[in-house]
C-alpha cells in the first residue's frame, strides 16, 4: 500500500532512507507521479517533494487522500500553499539546517566578485602570471557598506558574517528587527541607495516577484554589486542584464536564475558576473540534514504527532 510518495531526484543516501519508510514509493517528477494508476494515487497520504515545478491544486487533486506535502528545502514557493490549505493539506519545509552553507556561499561569491577570484585562477593556470603579466588590481570588500534585502534566518547569518569583515550593515525587512545597531530602511530602493553591495535573501513567491527592480538597481548604481542567493524570481533579470551590459551596475554574483538550469546566456558573456549552479545548500552534511528533516516530518505525520517545521 503506497501511503508515502517521494517525488524528485534524490541522492542515493536519501533514496535509500526513503525506501526504508513503510509504504513508500518514488516518482521522478510531478508528471510521473500524476500519471500513476488511480488506485495507487488514492492511497497516498504524504508526499516528499523535491523540485521547482508548480505543485498546485490541479496536481493535489490527483491524490484524494493527500494530507501532507513535505518539501525538501527551505523555499517552498513551487507549492501553492493556498491550494493546499483549501484542501486541508499541511506543508512543511526544511529550514535552519541550511542557513550556514547558504550564508557561506553568499560571502564567498561577494569576495569572488570583488577580488575576481575566477579570473585570477585563470590568470595563474593559463601561464599569464609566469609570463610576467600583472594581474589587475581589484576592489576591497572589507569595511564597505552592505545591504541585506530580507533579514530572515539566512539574511541574519549573512549579516553576522559580513559584520566580521568590518562592514557597515544595512537591511530591509517587513518589520524592523532587533540588531546590533544595523540600519533599517523603509524600502528596497532606499536600502540600495545607501550601500555598495546588496545581498538578496528574500523568500520566493508572488510577494517578492521582481522586488529587485530596475529602480533598485539604479539606486545601487554603476559601482554597486548585487548578490542573489534567494530565488531567481526576486530579481528583474532583464533590467539586471541591461545594466550589467551597459556599465550601469558594477557587477553581480548569482546562485539562482529565473529559468534555471537553462539560464539566460547573456549572463555567460559577461566578465563582471560570478555564476553558480544553485548550490547554496550543496554540501554533503547539509543535504543529508535536509533529507532527514523532510523524512522526520513525514514520520511525525504518519505517527499522528505534531509536525516539526510546518509552514501551512
Amino acid at each position: 500500500m503506497t501511503e508515502i510518495l517521494a517525488i524528485g531526484s534524490y541522492s542515493p543516501v536519501d533514496q535509500a532512507a526513503l525506501d526504508t519508510m513503510p509504504g513508500a514509493q518514488c516518482a521522478g517528477s510531478l508528471a510521473e507521479a500524476a500519471d500513476l494508476p488511480e488506485a495507487t494515487r488514492a492511497q497516498v497520504r504524504a508526499i516528499a517533494f523535491k523540485g521547482h515545478h508548480a505543485f498546485d491544486g490541479t496536481v493535489m487533486d490527483r491524490f484524494p487522500s493527500l494530507a501532507l506535502i513535505a518539501n525538501y528545502g527551505v523555499g517552498y514557493d513551487a507549492i501553492n500553499v493556498a491550494d493546499a490549505q483549501a484542501r486541508g493539506v499541511a506543508v512543511t519545509n526544511t529550514p535552519d539546517v541550511l542557513n550556514d552553507d547558504v550564508a557561506d556561499l553568499a560571502v564567498g561569491m561577494l569576495i569572488a566578485q570583488c577580488r575576481r577570484l575566477v579570473q585570477g585562477d585563470h590568470h595563474a593556470r593559463s601561464g599569464a602570471w609566469a609570463a610576467g603579466q600583472d594581474f589587475p588590481l581589484n576592489r576591497k570588500m572589507s569595511g564597505g557598506r552592505v545591504g541585506i534585502l530580507g533579514l530572515g534566518r539566512i539574511g541574519r547569518e549573512i549579516a553576522d558574517r559580513l559584520a566580521a569583515f568590518k562592514m557597515e550593515i544595512h537591511y530591509w525587512s517587513r518589520r524592523e528587527k532587533d540588531t546590533p545597531g544595523w540600519q533599517h530602511h523603509a524600502d528596497p530602493v532606499a536600502l540600495a541607495g545607501a550601500v555598495d553591495f546588496l545581498v538578496v535573501a528574500l523568500v520566493g513567491g508572488p510577494e517578492t516577484e521582481s522586488m529587485v527592480s530596475g529602480a533598485v538597481l539604479d539606486a545601487l548604481g554603476p559601482k554597486g554589486v548585487l548578490v542573489n542567493i534567494s530565488r531567481g524570481s526576486t530579481v528583474d533579470e532583464g533590467a539586471l542584464l541591461d545594466r550589467l551590459e551597459e556599465g550601469r551596475l558594477g557587477g553581480a554574483a548569482l546562485d539562482v536564475f529565473r529559468s534555471e538550469p537553462d539560464f539566460d546566456r547573456r549572463f555567460a558573456a559577461l566578465d563582471n558576473v560570478v555564476l553558480q549552479p544553485h548550490q547554496g545548500s550543496g554540501t554533503h552534511v547539509t543535504r543529508a540534514a535536509m533529507g532527514q528533516l523532510q523524512r522526520d516530518n513525514i514520520a511525525a505525520f504518519m505517527a499522528g504527532k505534531p509536525l516539526l517545521t510546518q509552514v501551512a
